[in-house]
């Protein structure tokens, strides 16, 4: 994932708290790992899931693609009701490819970034 991430052109790393990785474009974070919360718990023991990773997502609908199916890996939960982001528990991780995790990461990044940066990153992936 932090590979991914950081082939992405015009990426930063700040680290926030408890020194968690958030991955930037232009002063903008599209993926951070989050610190353990109350709203994302083990349905079985109740304790915080201490893994969870944020990934912005460019819609609602993008969203719900992502998160509608119960044998997703990706979810979310109440805090992030209205938020353009879906969450993936690190130890899941391995479920995915490396070909989805790498399109979660790339569109991400293209739901941050300015539509300059967008438009020629995508330009340098298809050229005419």
């Amino acid at each position: 994932m932090h590979e991914l991430a950081l082939a992405m052109p015009h990426v930063t790393v700040e680290y926030g708290t408890g020194d968690n990785p958030v991955y930037q474009v232009g002063g903008k974070s599209f993926v951070f790992f989050r610190t353990p919360r109350p709203d994302a718990v083990d349905p079985d023991t109740g304790e915080r899931y201490a893994d969870v990773i944020v990934f912005w997502v460019e819609s609602e609908a993008d969203k719900q693609a992502l998160v509608q199916d119960e044998a997703s890996r990706f979810f979310t939960t109440a805090h992030f009701d209205g938020h353009p982001s879906v969450l993936l528990r690190a130890g899941r991780i391995g479920e995915l490819t490396r070909n989805e995790l790498a399109e979660v990461v790339q569109d991400a990044w293209l739901s941050r970034a300015s539509a300059r940066r967008a438009a020629a990153w995508l330009r340098s992936r298809h050229p005419e």
